[in-house]
């Protein structure tokens, strides 16, 4: 087996999904499950907290605010990020 094979098979074996990191987002986005997929485990502890903060403040009527940063706004980024480091890597 050539090198080249042996890198696109290491690339396609460790590659994320877009469509996993989608789907995480919709049904576990406000426990950052995309970010940890995506590798990004501050943010993704980040992401948790400020929901937590949010959901708490909801009560007193201010929560929405810390709520609607959580989102996906950097998700693609993220995903072709991971990808692109990891084909560097290998090739």
């Amino acid at each position: 087996m050539s090198e080249v094979s042996r890198q696109m098979m290491m690339y396609d074996a460790q590659k994320k999904s877009m469509l996993v990191a989608l789907l995480l987002w919709f049904f576990l986005g406000s426990l950052g499950a995309h970010r940890f997929y995506a590798g990004r485990i501050g943010t993704a502890i980040m992401q948790v907290l400020l929901t937590l903060i949010g959901g708490a403040l909801t009560l007193a009527g201010i929560g929405f605010v810390v709520l609607g940063l959580v989102g996906l706004f950097l998700l693609p980024g993220m995903i072709r990020a991971h990808n692109v480091a990891l084909a560097s890597r290998l090739g």
